[in-house]
């Protein structure tokens, strides 16, 4: 079985709640929820407020939270706060990366670090022993709907080859593009979590879809 991550950024925001309910209800184990800052990605989508309400009325949710933002730092404290249960921000950032894990850390929070298509996996290398969950953009950050991009598939299997030689235990996880035809191919290269937006929240039947992917 195979984690999905439902990208909210993709639902119905008039309906929040209920399709974050409905897709964990049909077996979703995650639901992730990106944060851009229109500064690091030329685009902006939800803050601190909205997971806060969502983690109120859905507490038990593991909420996969994607910082795509220049400055994870200083926002560390406020997401974990907020219902975080994983923080996972770019290795491409601005902050310093260590400080940043060790603070995400010490808030007793899962952490992630997240590669955009042009950095090579092998620069996770001197963090990968520290990490819950490394993520694998399959498109470019910052918009819905982008095409897959295969390259991804060589990152997850070395990703994959490099936490069996160190005996890690950090999850795997891929974004972008996802669907019911790219996602069989991420699960062969080593995926443990398929994060999917627009194929879940704009299939004819959602609940059905997350159903699909998690058989993988």
């Amino acid at each position: 079985m195979t984690i999905v991550s439902p990208s909210i950024l993709s639902a119905d925001f008039t309906h929040l709640g209920d399709d974050c309910r409905m897709v964990l209800d049909a077996g979703a184990k995650m639901l992730h929820y990106d944060v851009m800052d229109g500064h690091f990605v030329p685009n902006i989508s939800f803050g601190v407020p909205v997971l806060k309400s969502l983690h109120k009325g859905l507490p038990e949710a593991f909420y996969d939270v994607h910082l795509m933002i220049s400055h994870p730092l200083e926002y560390a404290e406020p997401f974990i706060q907020a219902g975080a249960t994983l923080y996972n921000f770019h290795l491409e950032c601005e902050d310093d990366i260590q400080q940043t894990l060790d603070r995400v850390k010490a808030l007793g929070c899962k952490a992630g670090l997240t590669i955009k298509p042009n950095t090579p996996p092998e620069a996770l290398a001197p963090y990968l022993d520290q990490l819950d969950l490394v993520l694998v953009m399959s498109v470019e950050p910052g918009f819905g709907g982008q095409k897959f991009m295969p390259s991804a598939l060589d990152k997850l299997r070395w990703l994959k080859a490099e936490r069996e030689k160190r005996g890690l235990h950090y999850l795997l996880e891929v974004d972008g593009g996802v669907d019911a035809v790219t996602a069989p191919c991420c699960v062969e290269a080593g995926a443990d979590v398929l994060v999917a937006g627009s194929a879940v929240f704009g299939a004819a039947e959602p609940a059905e879809m997350v159903r699909r992917l998690a058989a993988l």
